[in-house]
Formats: structure tokens, C-alpha cells, sequence
């Protein structure tokens, strides 16, 4: 029983710590999560370990007591939870109510080992590559925007000190305190500090440029699954937080990414629109619109489409 409330104060104070290592695994860097990147890896692995010893304590004794419970007849198996058939008695009652108690502290242990100890694969594997879930998708895109255009260039990642082991040494030193002050940071030779800002701009520009003009040629309410658009519409609904905007016939959208039912983009606003909004953009049913004739004889494909199809 003691060990059901450490296992709930670990978990209390652990579910804290789980938000903060999901927000480390998606933020680019930064001087405040990098310095607790160390410190969360290494709760994420002592926070397992504690809950494989707690669960170990809670299967050895709902063993020992249900055992003890056990009484055998002819062709029948029964458990007595009123009391323990042995002497002396056990100092902590186990009745049913400890039972039940034990065995949700049991599945609560086991979710947290297996939850918290992919979380550290994780944030191991974002470690020993020096780059973030969003840096892996600005590189990704990159190498993307190279063979799209059979640029004669080649994107090296600035971060990557190109041996996990010095990635490691980045993270885990004797001070406590990674490398960088958050400004600058400790860059491949070769590379230069704003390589990554640079290839954000062009992919920016690259992005403004392989846009596809569209008009709206029906209504969209902005619903997230619409059930006027189509079955499959509605059940490709991108699983995304990004916004849905509500289109009107005769207006104008520049898609710059989309899926196979479903488009991404800017709304193209006139001078009669509201005063202080710079821009709409957002995700509306392929169906709503029609590529203009301008852009259809180029026939570009939006960002993205051509990989989903």
C-alpha cells in the first residue's frame, strides 16, 4: 500500500515533466529547452525504472495474498479476500478494495513505462541527430526543393556535427549545461550559423512560386468534416489543428500544398475587406474550387500534392 501513494506523487509530478518533453521534441531551439533537454532525458529514463520496481511490488503482492486465499474442494478452486489463511496475520489488510486499488496502480505503472519510455527513444533519437522535429521537416523540404529543380547544390544540416557522439557531448557534460547560449550555436565545419534561416527563405520564395490560382465555384461553411462535399471528403478530413476558412463563390485562393481531396491556402483579399486582417489561409475541399486557365496550362502540382496522390 505505501508504494501506491509514491507511484502516485511519481506520476503526479511526472505527467508535468511528460508535456514538457513532448514540447521539447517540437520546438526549435532554444536556450531554455536546450538546457532542460539533459535533465528531461534523464527523468524520462528514471521514471520507467521506477514504475518496472513499483509494478514488480504490486504483482509479487497480489500474488502472495491471492495465494494465501486459495482453497481447494473437490473439482472446485475458491479465493476467501475476507482473510488469509496463514498465521500470523498480515499487518496491512487485503481486501477487495486493496485489490482493486493494486491493480489500477499496476496499469497505471505499465502505461507510464511504456509512455515515458518512448518518449525517451525519442528524445534520444533527437539528441544523437542534433535536430528537432521541425528541423527534420525544413530538411526534408529541402532536399525536396533540390531534386524538384535539379539544383546543383547540396543542403548540409549546420547542427549536425556529423558523429553522434559529439552530438551526445553537446547535450550531456560534466557542467550540466549544453553547449550554446541559445544565440549561437556550435555549427558542422564547413557550415555557416544562418545556413538554416537562408534555406527557410528560399523555400519561402520557392513556395510563392509553385502556388496555383484557384476559383471558388461553390460554398464552404469551413466545417472540419463536411457532409455535403463528399463521402470521401469527409473521411479524408486532414488530421491536422490548422484552420479550415470558409469559402464563397467567386472567390480566389493560392494553393500552395494539398492532399488528394483537400487543398491548403492563401484566400486572395480585395480592398473591400475587412481592415486590419492580413491574411486568410487555411485548408477547403478540392471540390469547392477550379484551377483558373491561367495556371492551368502550366499544370503545377501545390506542395505536397504530388507525394500524396
Amino acid at each position: 500500500m505505501p508504494c501506491l501513494l509514491v507511484l502516485a506523487l511519481s506520476l503526479w509530478g511526472g505527467n508535468r515533466k511528460i508535456l514538457r518533453i513532448a514540447c521539447t521534441s517540437s520546438i526549435v531551439k532554444s536556450a531554455k529547452h536546450t538546457r532542460l533537454h539533459g535533465h528531461i532525458t534523464a527523468e524520462s529514463v528514471t521514471a520507467p525504472l521506477g514504475c518496472i520496481h513499483a509494478a514488480f511490488i504490486f504483482v509479487m503482492t497480489m500474488y502472495t495474498q491471492l495465494y494465501n486465499r486459495l482453497s481447494f474442494g473437490w473439482n472446485t478452486v475458491k479465493i476467501d479476500m475476507s482473510a488469509a489463511r496463514r498465521d500470523p496475520l498480515p499487518l496491512i489488510p487485503f481486501g477487495l478494495a486493496a485489490f482493486a486499488a493494486t491493480l489500477f496502480a499496476l496499469g497505471l505503472a505499465l502505461g507510464t513505462t511504456i509512455a515515458v519510455g518512448m518518449l525517451f527513444f525519442i528524445q534520444m533519437k533527437i539528441i544523437l541527430r542534433n535536430k528537432t522535429s521541425i528541423e527534420s521537416w525544413i530538411e526534408e523540404k529541402a532536399k525536396d526543393r533540390i531534386q524538384y529543380y535539379q539544383l546543383d547544390e547540396v543542403f548540409v544540416f549546420p547542427y549536425d556535427m556529423g558523429s553522434r557522439w559529439k552530438n551526445f557531448k553537446q547535450v550531456f557534460t560534466w557542467s550540466g549545461v549544453p553547449e550554446g547560449d541559445g544565440l549561437a550555436w556550435p555549427i558542422r565545419e564547413g557550415c555557416h550559423q544562418y545556413d538554416l534561416t537562408i534555406e527557410q527563405l528560399k523555400q519561402k520564395a520557392d513556395k510563392r512560386v509553385r502556388s496555383v490560382r484557384y476559383r471558388v465555384i461553390e460554398d464552404y461553411s469551413g466545417a472540419c468534416c463536411p457532409l455535403n462535399k463528399g463521402i470521401k471528403t469527409f473521411f479524408t478530413s486532414p488530421c491536422t489543428e490548422e484552420p479550415r476558412i470558409r469559402l464563397q463563390r467567386g472567390e480566389f485562393i493560392l494553393a500552395t500544398r494539398g492532399l488528394r481531396y483537400w487543398l491548403y491556402g492563401d484566400k486572395i483579399l480585395d480592398d473591400s475587406f475587412v481592415e486590419g486582417v492580413s491574411r486568410i489561409r487555411g485548408w477547403f475541399p478540392r471540390n469547392c474550387v477550379e484551377k483558373c486557365p491561367c495556371d492551368a496550362e502550366t499544370d503545377q502540382a501545390p506542395e505536397g500534392e504530388k507525394k500524396n496522390r
